[in-house]
């Protein structure tokens, strides 16, 4: 379990293939910041821009880690295909402060960026999603953004989409990756584990 507060910024530096066809995953070395990996060993979860990956090989000293991301999981999120920098969260432990949100680290469906910009002193950031997501999507509730808890400001629906809103201060997207986002981008998503439920207990009244 993870809660969405980012602990630090890596870079996927190298993406080797795993097989010579599509069905093969990649894995990934990333690089961390100093001592980030102190306590980290192998088998570890790691949250990889929202996405719940397994830490199959590291040095410490030498500040890099490797995650084998099969082809079902590259199909399913974004921005793990390329090098460049993502946000890390390690799982979360019995005795950590919740500070954002309860979130699983399984992608429910990737977004796209449709605006980015500076409104004052923050920055408004507005993601379209799948249809499939708007019932999960609630002004002020919870959604995470590459791996980052975050508020809803405002929901907007259409026959073709979802749109939604988030207010960005400058301290996330100074401790984020999420500085990097352009329009057109492509994100990770998870929604609430409570929407999810809630949900699902609606469904089945009906």
């Amino acid at each position: 379990m993870f809660t969405g507060i980012i602990t630090g910024i890596g870079e996927i530096t190298r993406i080797e293939s795993l097989g010579d066809h599509l069905t093969y995953g990649k894995r990934l070395h990333i690089t961390a910041p100093g001592g980030y990996l102190d306590d980290v060993g192998l088998g570890d979860s790691i949250a990889i821009n929202g996405a719940c990956m397994t830490v199959t090989s590291l040095d410490v000293a030498a500040m890099w880690f490797t995650i084998d991301v099969s082809a079902e999981s590259l199909d399913k999120t974004s921005g793990l295909t390329m090098t460049g920098r993502v946000n890390l969260e390690k799982a979360l432990r019995a005795s950590d402060r919740l500070g954002g949100h309860i979130v699983s680290g399984h992608v429910d469906g990737v977004g796209t960026v449709k605006r980015f910009e500076t409104v004052g002193e923050s920055w408004l950031l507005q993601i379209e999603t799948p249809l499939k997501m708007a019932p999960f999507l609630a002004y002020k509730g919870s959604v995470t953004v590459n791996g980052v808890s975050l508020t809803v400001n405002q929901v907007q629906d259409s026959d073709a989409a979802c749109v939604f809103d988030i207010n960005l201060i400058p301290h996330t997207l100074e401790n984020t990756a999420l500085g990097t986002l352009k329009p057109g981008m492509q994100v990770n998503l998870e929604v609430d584990v409570l929407a999810r439920y809630v949900e699902r207990m609606l469904s089945l009244k009906g």
